[in-house]
């Protein structure tokens, strides 16, 4: 499967039969996100929770089908997985709640933490189960920050570490810190000279590996 970052906590995901997954698809403008609009059409949009920079499902073309709240759903015959957690570190009282979403294609099993705001609790990781790509966000002040993500990943143990939800030279006024946190001291961190990876199962590496893609927009 091929995964490209278009920038937030957006993300196109192509199956090798051609299916189109678009994960929280942002408003351009909103808390100062300045990407440009995803012009890209989709199968299947995932929707964490109702907030402007992850709900923008109106501008996404070709009539996907769109998945929201906890539970199984069945789309494009791939099974997703919603998972209820929450936006911030006290219940959801500040911010609401969060939706994780898991799903598998061609054996390569990839979670989405949405805008996760703590600490999974033993239940979460366990209705997540083993991860193969995880997405996390790493910026901090309205998701976990970049010592959290570390603590989440050591919760699922990936394969491979997509973060995501951080400031970069397209939104240099998003309020929350860069990747910088988050890299400073690993050794595990592979660059990617573009927005895309292609991702195939057997080539996953053994032990966590953090791929950072560039903005598509």
């Amino acid at each position: 499967m091929k995964v490209k970052w278009f920038g937030h906590a957006s993300f196109l995901i192509t199956s090798d039969k051609g299916t189109k997954i678009i994960t929280d698809p942002y408003t351009p403008g909103v808390y100062g996100l300045e990407y440009k609009q995803i012009g890209e059409s989709a199968d299947i949009v995932t929707v964490s929770h109702d907030h402007a920079d992850h709900n923008n499902v109106s501008a996404i073309p070709g009539k996907p089908q769109i998945l929201k709240g906890a539970g199984k759903h069945q789309a494009k015959g791939i099974e997703f997985r919603g998972i209820a957690s929450c936006h911030d570190d006290c219940g959801g009282k500040e911010r609401g709640d969060d939706m994780i979403f898991v799903f598998t294609i061609e054996d390569i099993k990839t979670c989405h933490l949405g805008e996760l705001g703590r600490l999974l609790t033993d239940k979460e990781v366990t209705e997540i189960g083993k991860v193969d790509v995880l997405m996390i966000p790493v910026g901090g002040i309205f998701t976990i920050d970049a010592a959290a993500a570390d603590k989440v990943i050591a919760q699922l143990k990936p394969r491979i570490v997509l973060p995501m939800h951080y400031q970069t030279d397209g939104c240099p006024n998003f309020p929350v810190a860069n990747a910088d946190p988050f890299l400073k001291g690993k050794k595990n961190v592979k660059k990617i000279d573009g927005s895309s990876t292609e991702l195939k199962m057997g080539q996953l590496p053994k032990d966590t590996q953090i791929y950072v893609l560039k903005h598509e927009l």
